[in-house]
Order: structure tokens, then sequence, then C-alpha cells
């Protein structure tokens, strides 16, 4: 099969789509989430933001949730450090000790060869076509000034590109410091994950969505947050310690 760093999704006619941010091994308090909202598997649609794995207890349900057809995901860097931790001592060292992935070393010799084929067909990048315009769906960022078009089409050849849409936060740095942020041509709405907030911000034609949901330890963070983007705009969101629904106003 072909690596296709981005795929493009049609309107979905039957159903609701909604993009949910870093899972980070929180498989459960997606299940919960889902359940709250009458999530239908027959007609709806999950579009991941990557990083599912490292840090919460469920990393080794990522194939389970992957071989599901109404689940999509990108590549998160979580996602990239696994892979090239096959082949990088040093990346190894880092990723299980420092960045959440010491799930792995329990994870069975036979069963990682396939975990890491299934990561690593992951897109970079995803555009669904909406109700609410076009919207694309990036890990971590976008350079300023490139059009989204030409973000996609650098993928398939420029590695610098794919680094930056796995672990740059170069715009939501600008933002922090200025208040602002450029947005990006060609495309309605992106949404991000990647970068732990509070609350999911909306700025320019940007959302970031990743809330912390398996930093369990800041009470900031925590929670698990899910952007419905079609047929209607609308935030959920679940307190992964207390498995609470909170409901917040697009």
């Amino acid at each position: 099969m072909s690596y296709t760093p981005f795929k493009f999704f049609g309107k979905n006619a039957r159903g609701r789509d909604f993009v949910v941010g870093d899972i980070h091994g929180s498989f459960s308090a997606l299940e919960c989430l889902l359940q709250r909202i009458n999530f239908n598997p027959e007609a709806d649609r999950v579009f991941s933001v990557g990083d599912l794995i490292d840090r919460g207890g469920e990393s080794h349900r990522v194939i389970e949730f992957l071989n599901h057809d109404w689940f999509h995901a990108i590549m998160g860097n979580h996602e990239r450090m696994l892979l090239d931790s096959e082949y990088n001592a040093a990346v190894l060292e880092n990723w299980t000790r420092y960045n959440g992935g010491a799930w792995w070393k329990r994870v069975p010799e036979h069963i990682r060869p396939r975990i890491r084929k299934v990561l690593g067909q992951l897109p970079l990048a995803f555009e669904v076509s909406t109700a609410n315009g076009h919207i694309g769906i990036v890990h971590a960022d976008i350079p300023t000034g490139i059009p989204w078009h030409q973000f996609v089409r650098s993928l398939e050849s420029d590695p610098d590109m794919e680094e930056y849409a796995l672990w740059s936060r170069n715009r939501y740095k600008h933002f922090k410091m200025l208040g602002r942020t450029v947005p990006v041509e060609g495309i309605d709405l992106v949404v991000f994950g990647h970068t732990p907030m509070s609350q999911p911000l909306h700025t320019a034609n940007f959302y970031y969505i990743d809330t912390g949901a398996a930093l369990l330890d800041d009470k900031a963070l925590g929670k698990l947050t899910l952007l419905q983007i079609h047929p209607v705009m609308e935030l959920h969101q679940l307190n992964v310690r207390t498995e609470a629904e909170v409901h917040i106003l697009v």
C-alpha cells in the first residue's frame, strides 16, 4: 500500500461529523463522551487530530479504534516518535522514559510490527467537506503565509513541512504574543491539537482543541474535547477526572 500524506472526505449525507482532540490513550473517555452525545456509528464519523497514544492508560487500544469504519486519524508527533524509535535508540529512550511511551515496553514483540504498520499509514492532514465549508485537520501547525493547497502539496515531498505539521507551535506562540494570527487561505477552518490548553481556542480560521485529556495532574487540563463540524458547529467536552460532561457554546 503506497503512503498518502493527505486525504479528502466528502460531505456526510447520513449523519454528523466530529473532530476529537489529542486522546493520548484515553479511549474509555472517548467512548463515554460518544455515548453521551448519542453517537451513531452507522452514520456519524469521528476525525482525530493525532496523538492517539502515550500518557494515558489505554494506548494499547489504538489498533482497535483505527479498525472502526467511523474513526479516522491523522498522525501526531507521538505516533512519529513510536515509528522513529524502531531505528533510533536515543528516540526510543527519550520517548519511553520522558514522553509517555513506557506502555510500549509491555507490548508483546509479535504485536509491535502490526502497530507500526497501521500507524505508519496515517496521513498528515485531512480535509472534510461539511455544511460549514471545507475543514482541514492538522496535528500541530501550518506555516504562516502558505495557502492550504500549497501546504497539502508540500507534504508529499518536503520533510521540513512534515516536521512542521507534527511538531511546531510557532503560530500559537505568535498568537500569545500578539493576540492574533493570520488565517490560512484556501480553507474555511483548520482544527489543530498538539498544544494543551485549558479551553478550546478559536482564532482567525483555526480551532485548537487539545485540552490535555491525559494530563490529570494539571487542574486546568484533564479534559477531552469533541468539536462537531457537521451539520452544525458545536463543542462537547468530558472532564476525564470526574467523567462529567461539560457543555460549551461555540
